[in-house]
């Protein structure tokens, strides 16, 4: 790609693109008005700050008559212009350095709207109040979930905030709190009480066909590892020794089956979490039915993964929640008392909660937990039940005056 030369002006400053200074000092603004021919703009000053030459007259600087250009062009253009789906394009093209689980999200976005009228609709004809009643729709209508909702609009407000910004549109009409306008129907992700977790992991140990599942299940509920934490991890990452697991990476497979490896997004994310003895028989007995495939899969130069699938790659998320679900729904199309919804994120959260129940140090908690931040961690204290809290507190005040 051609870099375009930096140009100056007669006091060193940098010009934007169509700017320009004339042998006589004057300034220029080239732009190509709604019919497609160039036309100038020209001021004495470049900024406010600027003072017009001895004998000249004053009058706007040349970057407000931009502005002001712009929102001309913008509000001519607008019956023919950017689509919101053209908008969403353009923003998303700026975002060059994500990861690709949140350029895969961008793209989901984008086919959504492709597909649904709001997306050709012109940026410039869109208030706030339609965009209330869009995100109504989408619920009431759609039957679309409230967290599915808040990623549409997590896209759509950025992208309207450019377009704010570039004096494109003059306001960001999806500039409010999506909990002021829809019903946040979102499924709290709530931990297994031991009760439970002990009866699922029980049944699952028991079933002639789940009970391959057992030892992962089991390591899930006891490390709380995330679960692309869980499929990322090679032999290399077991030290049986010293009792630890080594995590530093996850394990990603996109929408067009591609593998590939994430680092952490923080640095909280890279930690040593320490196995107990269980979970250590239990890493074992992953390694011993092993099966040892005619050639290792390799993922952006990593191999050795512990779980391979039925054509020797690595499993992924996927695998992991179809087993949940699967033997989830076994167990309760056989007992009278059915359990919750279990994921592998409620194992995680699952365990989370127990470590708090127990007293483990917040701090601590947040290390083997990856957390970023420790207010996260906090959450699950809040979560604590009655019965968490009852014995510490009668302990505490037993004796008081």
């Amino acid at each position: 790609m051609t870099r375009v030369p930096t140009r100056k002006d007669s006091k060193g400053r940098i010009l934007r693109q169509g700017e320009g200074q004339r042998p006589n000092g004057q300034y220029y603004f080239k732009f190509k008005d709604v019919k497609g021919k160039t036309k100038y703009k020209y001021s004495w000053t470049l900024t406010t700050h600027d003072l017009p030459p001895k004998g000249k007259k004053s009058g706007p600087c040349l970057r407000e008559i931009e502005k002001q250009v712009q929102r001309d062009l913008f509000d001519r253009v607008a019956p023919s212009g950017m689509t919101v789906l053209e908008l969403v394009e353009k923003y998303v093209a700026t975002k060059t350095a994500v990861r690709p689980t949140t350029r895969a999200g961008y793209k989901t976005v984008m086919n959504f709207l492709a597909r649904d009228e709001f997306g050709s609709r012109k940026i410039g004809d869109i208030t706030t109040l339609d965009a209330k009643n869009w995100l109504i729709y989408l619920q009431d209508e759609l039957g679309k979930s409230y967290s599915a909702i808040h990623c549409i609009r997590g896209v759509l407000r950025p992208a309207f905030q450019l377009a704010e910004e570039d004096d494109l549109i003059r306001r960001n009409p999806f500039n409010f709190e999506l909990a002021t306008v829809l019903v946040n129907d979102s499924i709290a992700r709530e931990a297994l009480s031991p009760q439970d977790e002990r009866r699922f992991l029980d049944f699952i140990k028991g079933d002639k066909h789940y009970s391959r599942y057992y030892e992962a299940f089991y390591i899930l509920f006891n490390t709380g590892l995330r679960i692309s934490e869980f499929c990322g991890l090679t032999k290399s990452d077991l030290d049986f020794e010293n009792g630890s697991i080594r995590v530093s990476k996850q394990l990603q497979r996109g929408s067009d089956m591609r593998y590939y490896i994430e680092r952490p997004k923080t640095k909280s994310g890279e930690r040593y979490v320490p196995m107990s003895e269980e979970v250590k028989k239990c890493f074992k007995a992953i390694l011993q039915k092993r099966a040892n495939p005619p050639a290792e899969p390799v993922v952006d130069g990593v191999s050795g993964f512990l779980l391979l699938d039925k054509n020797g790659m690595p499993k992924v998320a996927m695998h992991w929640e179809k087993y949940f679900q699967l033997s989830l729904r076994k167990h309760n199309s056989i007992y009278k008392k059915e359990l919750p919804k279990i994921t592998p994120h409620v194992c995680r959260h699952t365990f989370c909660s127990k470590m708090a129940r127990k007293g483990m140090d917040p701090a601590k908690l947040k290390y083997i937990m990856g957390h970023s931040d420790i207010s996260v961690t906090y959450n699950t204290y809040t979560h604590l039940g009655f019965e968490d809290v009852r014995g510490d507190m009668l302990r505490m005040t037993d004796g008081a005056a």
